[in-house]
């Protein structure tokens, strides 16, 4: 295994996942975002269901590091979750517990070969599956100023205007090919000028480099597709658990478990958090945890409408 990408992860809410998925001996788990087996482990140690459990994960050291579960009998896919959920679906598997923790790994954004650090210099990857022909380096180097600038607001929710003076700033000094100087570029524009503050807490690049990283992986086209097969990947009574991180992820999660919600006796999942569960104050041990959020819904056993057979 490479020692450039360990497998130390702390995983976010996992006292909380446990708490109100609650694992029973003999239950099935899917994981559609394994990473380092965090909650895998935890869960699989609850449940002692190895064989008849599925771990999803698109980065490839992941999956090498998942192995010790695959030895205990635990089917891997290295693939994104949204086909590895249609695939499946298409099997006809069905599951007691479903994890999705939305967020990137600890090793990811550790790690600046990976390309997701904007203080760790790196290639400009940010491909959570190398396999993918598409890096930031591209999207970047070959996107026109309106189009990055889209991206930036959109996806990093940047006001426009900031937006559009990013990707101007961007286009007039690339190509780029690494991490911090990008960065660079991109806190001296926020900034106004080298060196001014930006009156920001965070990173002035940090928006940019989410912008950045959900359009190379297409994070939310993942999650807007993968929400209505949660109820065919899930048994009567079973349980699923997902942990979003910023408000764009949260709000296609909170949408869908509304429409579930308001759909009366044709809801497939009765809701179980009104309010999500918040890492502030549910994983306050673990500084990665503090802009989570854990929804959790149950599919209905039945759902027929009173009165039918």
């Amino acid at each position: 295994m490479s020692t450039e990408h360990p497998p130390h992860h702390v995983p976010v809410l996992l006292e909380a996942m446990l708490r109100t998925l609650t694992p029973a001996d003999g239950e099935n788990y899917l994981d559609l975002t394994a990473g380092y087996g965090g909650h895998a482990s935890a869960f699989l140690a609850k449940t002692n269901n190895y064989t008849d459990s599925v771990l999803v994960d698109r980065d490839d050291y992941a999956i090498e590091h998942l192995s010790f579960l695959e030895q205990k009998g635990t089917r891997l896919l290295h693939t994104d979750f949204l086909t590895a959920a249609r695939s499946l679906v298409e099997e006809g598997r069905q599951f007691s517990l479903v994890v999705i923790d939305l967020g990137v790994s600890s090793p990811q954004l550790d790690q600046g070969n990976r390309g997701f650090s904007f203080t760790k210099n790196g290639p400009l990857d940010m491909r959570m599956d190398r396999r993918q022909a598409v890096s930031a380096a591209e999207v970047v180097n070959e996107s026109s100023s309106s189009d990055l600038a889209q991206i930036i607001h959109d996806y990093g929710e940047e006001p426009y205007s900031q937006a559009r003076k990013i990707a101007d700033a961007i286009v007039a000094n690339r190509p780029f090919s690494e991490t911090e100087p990008l960065a660079a570029v991109i806190a001296d524009t926020v900034r106004g000028r080298p060196g001014k503050p930006s009156g920001r807490r965070i990173h002035p690049a940090t928006r940019t480099f989410q912008a950045l990283r959900i359009a190379v992986n297409d994070e939310l086209g993942q999650i807007e597709h993968l929400l209505p097969l949660l109820p065919k990947l899930l048994k009567p009574g079973g349980r699923v658990g997902v942990i979003s991180f910023h408000s764009l992820e949260d709000r296609l999660v909170k949408r869908y478990f509304k429409d579930q919600a308001d759909a009366g006796y044709e809801a497939e999942l009765q809701i179980e958090t009104k309010k999500p569960l918040h890492g502030a104050t549910d994983d306050v041990h673990n500084p990665r945890s503090r802009s989570a959020k854990l929804r959790i819904a149950v599919k209905k056993i039945n759902n027929k409408r009173k009165g039918t057979k």
